[in-house]
């Protein structure tokens, strides 16, 4: 089997190795000609071999995506199929499968979860479109997704729109999830009395309900760094928090602490903060996103 993947970033690169691993080959495409196998989409969609062509993007959301869809609109044909896998906005994915359709071009969306560590250890994939198109994709599917019981790591969570969807809410939950880790780590640090608080979120890693892959991502960092002096507490969002908020307001659903814990995101670029340092922290680790160093802080406030 053979894919073309456009987009060889932090995870793109990292998927297409994990594909390649599992014996798919990868044509990729970047405007990074460093990185690129081949020097433009329509060179890619040519390198693929005939019958039912197979077309992952994952570049950034929003207008690089659209870009990308309507120029694969162009170059692809019947019966090929378009996997679109960044962070995009569900109501996007029914204006690039509607697109797609005219031509005759299958299209679905999928969440990807995992960050840098995607490639060792699995993605969780939440997938939305027609069922028999997801059929087609599944090699794909189960070569990016953790080893183990398929639904678990995997699921094919509707129609068009579902995967970002799902996506969104996993990501506003992850929101929540870091935001609670950071405020008991700013408490057991606001008294003398726990003197090794590495050592108690440690020991909160095993046999405990708070327990998770978030936590030993913290504990990590702590390692690496007790003080965090390395990072300022000024912490971005990428976006799918404010859209998870947006959702909930439009479905009329109460979400008290996923809406907190992106407006304390908000916060972090007003004052210093220990949680909001953690929260940096842990967003390095599980998905390798950039940090502004300590010295930076001052800057705290100004939106790059």
């Amino acid at each position: 089997m053979q894919i073309g993947l456009v987009g060889l970033g932090k995870m793109g690169a990292n998927m297409a190795e994990r594909l390649r691993a599992a014996g798919i080959a990868v044509t990729g495409y970047d405007r990074n000609p460093a990185v690129s196998d081949v020097p433009s989409l329509a060179a890619l969609v040519e390198a693929l071999p005939g019958g039912q062509r197979i077309v992952w993007v994952m570049v950034p959301a929003g207008a690089p995506t659209s870009a990308v869809i309507t120029e694969l609109g162009g170059l692809l044909g019947s019966g090929d199929l378009v996997i679109e896998g960044g962070n995009s906005h569900f109501t996007d994915d029914a204006v690039h499968a509607t697109a797609l359709a005219a031509c005759g071009i299958g299209y679905l969306d999928v969440g990807v979860s995992g960050g840098v560590w995607g490639l060792a250890n699995g993605y969780g994939l939440m997938v939305g479109g027609a069922a028999a198109q997801v059929a087609e994709a599944m090699p794909v599917f189960d070569a990016l997704r953790p080893p183990g019981p398929r639904d678990e790591g995997f699921v094919h969570a509707g129609g068009v729109g579902a995967g970002h969807y799902a996506k969104m809410v996993h990501n506003g939950i992850e929101y929540g999830l870091m935001q609670a880790y950071a405020e008991g780590y700013e408490l057991l640090e606001a008294q003398d009395l726990v003197t090794d608080v590495t050592g108690t979120l440690k020991a909160w890693t095993r046999g405990t309900v708070v327990r998770s892959w978030l936590l030993d991502l913290l504990v990590k960092a702590l390692e690496e760094d007790p003080e965090l002096g390395d990072i300022s507490d000024w912490v971005e969002d990428s976006g799918e928090g404010r859209w998870t908020v947006d959702a909930a307001i439009d479905a009329a659903v109460p979400l008290p602490v996923i809406s907190a814990a992106l407006f304390a995101r908000f916060s972090s670029r007003q004052v210093d903060s220990p949680a909001m340092k953690v929260v940096a922290a842990l967003r390095q680790q599980f998905g390798g996103h950039a940090v502004k160093p300590a010295h930076a802080a001052g800057s705290a406030g100004t939106v790059s």
